[in-house]
């Protein structure tokens, strides 16, 4: 490689080299990167250019990396870790109680919990500037996509550090429309609305309600409780969820069940930068507080 391609070289089309391998081609890079597959492939052209070297073969089956190109993306990856490193140690070392803070959690937690939350520590910390990544997607603290996750599980990734604030209880909830037409005649079969991803529906419901039948499947929360709220059937979710929903009620004689409790996370060398353990002290308490919230103890 020449001198002079090594200085046209735009480092940043190695990301684009790099998420192509990772990927396997330019449709999960352009996801990754959130951009078009255009834009991919103008970067990784820019950067075969540069180097004077061809970094994947365009067959028909897609992007396929050549030896230079597993190359470029070695070399990618190296600078991506160094560059992570770098900016962990930077941030670790920032004493201030100010800049910004990016805090990811799932998006109906945002709605029913986090907001009143994060009001109250803006007011309390008006120099700390607020992001809010609200998804489902388990974000990587390590690579800085969030300084601080809220998340739902049994046990946390071990290289992560913080607090388990609380447990939680789940319920079966139905529309109030729904619930009136079961009280009014219990021989009606139970229209049920079932996830994807389950195997079938929970034994605490079958043994309650012999008769009943699945009406829709969905693959989302925020979906499913539409559909309760349209009557279309009973469906379980979270207390701090159906409680706190005015169109939803719990569906008689059905006991609580478990649900994953619910973690306050940071990476361990953010864990003593001051606005990330501000902000952990602050929601964690807040949190604390709620717990007959969380888990189902209504009144």
């Amino acid at each position: 490689m020449c001198d002079t391609a090594q200085a046209m070289l735009d480092w940043n089309d190695l990301r684009y080299v790099l998420e192509t391998v990772r990927q396997g081609g330019l449709s999960g890079a352009a996801r990754t990167l959130k951009v078009n597959h255009a834009t991919v492939s103008r970067r990784i052209a820019a950067a075969e250019a540069a180097m004077g070297a061809r970094l994947f073969d365009r067959l028909p089956g897609g992007y396929r990396p050549t030896d230079a190109g597993l190359e470029a993306a070695r070399a990618a990856e190296q600078m991506e870790q160094s560059s992570t490193a770098l900016g962990l140690s930077i941030a670790a070392r920032d004493r201030q109680l100010r800049g910004t803070l990016k805090i990811t959690a799932p998006q109906l937690m945002v709605e029913r919990v986090l907001a009143p939350i994060l009001l109250d520590f803006r007011a309390a910390q008006p120099e700390i500037d607020v992001e809010v990544v609200a998804t489902n997607e388990v974000l990587n603290l390590a690579q800085r996509e969030a300084d601080v996750a809220f998340r739902f599980g049994t046990a946390p990734s071990p290289t992560l550090v913080g607090v388990r604030m609380t447990e939680q209880k789940a319920a079966a909830y139905v529309g109030l429309a729904q619930l009136e037409r079961l009280k009014a005649d219990p021989s009606l079969p139970l229209d049920w609305i079932k996830f994807a991803h389950w195997p079938g529906l929970p034994k605490e419901i079958t043994s309650v309600w012999p008769h009943r039948r699945v009406t829709l499947v969905v693959d989302d929360m925020i979906a499913a409780i539409g559909a309760v709220r349209a009557g279309i059937g009973a469906t379980r979710m979270a207390c701090f969820l159906g409680d706190t929903d005015p169109e939803l009620a719990r569906l008689p004689r059905v006991a609580l069940f478990d649900y994953a409790p619910i973690w306050l996370l940071t990476h361990p060398d953010l864990k003593d930068v001051p606005r990330v353990a501000v902000f952990m002290q602050f929601a964690a308490a807040r949190i604390r507080k709620m717990r007959p919230f969380f888990e189902g103890r209504k009144g």
